[in-house]
């Protein structure tokens, strides 16, 4: 079992702490010695604590377990290495977990005494009778974390399997804080920034305005009527970047990129386009972060479309959100439900620590230059979880509905 960090352990970096801002000159050469020390033995209970690939053992063949393996292969980090497969109806050989196969579940035991895994993730489909429970006990009980795969694989993508999850769950979930202080504090802390970055970057709105004023014929700003929360419209306003267009055509950038002005995919890139929805957020349309708002004519199609897709209107929509740096803009109705995988997430993780880390993701990828309609998380392999339908209960209604085609008209953003 790994080593737990505790007050004894971090004593010795008090005490040396203490030592140097210590009047007494003689004592400082030792005290940096000593600290030296107590600095490395605490790196090194660290390390032991959270070693650097936890070793994965997944319990099931079904397409959640497929599916975790695609991701766990496919991160960047390489956190996990994954030991094998149990299950007893094995793994066909056109699934890419196959040869990861070890046995069926009541040698579940053989196989972790052989294996010593860091975790046993449960990716069962039918868990009433299958599941070797005494096993997966003992071994729960010996140090052996027992994680179910919903919620592994959503701290794994930072992201929710919204074709695997009921409406049960996320019911039960701890979460969901969207109301009340939380929201009046996330509320109050987005329009004090608002307020502030207006002010400063006043310059350069005008700057920005006269560029597009000559760049092309047209307004300068483009206002569109977007979702708010609740489902309330509002005209979302940014700086026009493309040709005004007479025909009828999608909004994904994909059918629109012979429209995009030179000025407007340099403000694409840097995302200076989006400045403008400081108002938004000033007259309490928005807030900095959260989904994004989808235009009025998709609203209803996706609601229909996208499992899931009534919850993102339970909070006040972003000017950045989760989705847009984890995953970035989407051209389809796939990646469309891709990006609610991750809204959801936020929805259901919201916090104040989060929302600072999405705006300095954005900052990042505004210095980058990588906006524009870059993907920059795409998921492993979408189709294999989209082409299953969630096992449905009795109160699994409409509200949350499946993704089934491909619709037109669908935002970019």
């Amino acid at each position: 079992m790994a080593t737990r960090l505790t007050t004894v352990d971090l004593a010795p970096l008090l005490i040396v702490g203490w030592q140097l801002v210590s009047p007494v000159t003689e004592l400082r050469v030792f005290s940096a010695v000593l600290l030296i020390v107590a600095t490395a033995t605490v790196v090194r209970l660290v390390a032991r604590e959270f070693p650097q690939r936890a070793r994965v053992l997944i319990l099931g063949s079904g397409p959640m377990a497929s599916k975790l393996v695609e991701e766990i292969e496919a991160a960047s980090s390489q956190r996990y290495s994954i030991v094998g497969i149990v299950d007893d109806e094995g793994v066909g050989p056109d699934v890419p977990a196959a040869a990861r196969w070890l046995g069926p579940c009541d040698r579940l035991s053989d196989i972790v005494e052989r294996l010593r895994p860091t975790c046993i993730v449960v990716a069962a489909a039918d868990r009433r009778e299958r599941l070797p429970m005494q096993s997966l006990l003992e071994w729960r009980v010996k140090g052996i974390l027992v994680e179910d795969a919903l919620e592994f694989y959503e701290r794994l993508t930072g992201k929710i399997a919204i074709e695997a999850i009921h409406p049960s769950a996320l019911i039960m979930a701890k979460g969901f804080r969207n109301h009340g202080t939380a929201q009046t504090l996330a509320r109050i802390i987005s329009m004090v920034a608002a307020a502030i970055a207006l002010v400063l970057v006043v310059p350069l709105l005008a700057a920005l305005a006269i560029a597009i004023k000559l760049d092309s014929r047209g307004p300068v700003f483009f206002v569109q009527a977007r979702a708010g929360r609740e489902g309330r419209p509002f005209g979302l306003i940014k700086f026009r970047t493309m040709h005004p267009c007479a025909e009828a055509r999608s909004e994904w950038v994909i059918d629109n990129v012979d429209r995009i002005t030179r000025l407007g995919r340099w403000l694409r890139l840097f995302r200076l386009d989006e400045l403008p929805q400081l108002v938004n957020v000033l007259r309490g349309e928005m807030n900095l972060v959260g989904p994004r708002p989808h235009p009025t004519s998709n609203h209803v199609v996706f609601m229909e479309r996208i499992a899931y897709y009534g919850l993102r209107s339970s909070v006040c929509p972003g000017v950045t959100g989760w989705a847009q740096v984890r995953y970035g803009y989407a051209n389809n109705l796939d990646e469309e439900t891709e990006k609610m995988r991750y809204d959801l997430f936020y929805i259901k993780n919201r916090s104040l620590w989060l929302d600072a880390r999405i705006l300095f993701e954005t900052v990042a990828i505004c210095i980058r230059g990588t906006g524009a309609s870059a993907v920059r998380h795409p998921s492993p392999s979408r189709s294999e979880l989209a082409s299953v339908p969630p096992r449905r209960r009795r109160d699994d209604r409409a509200p949350f509905p499946m993704p089934s085609q491909a619709v037109r008209g669908a935002s970019s953003t």
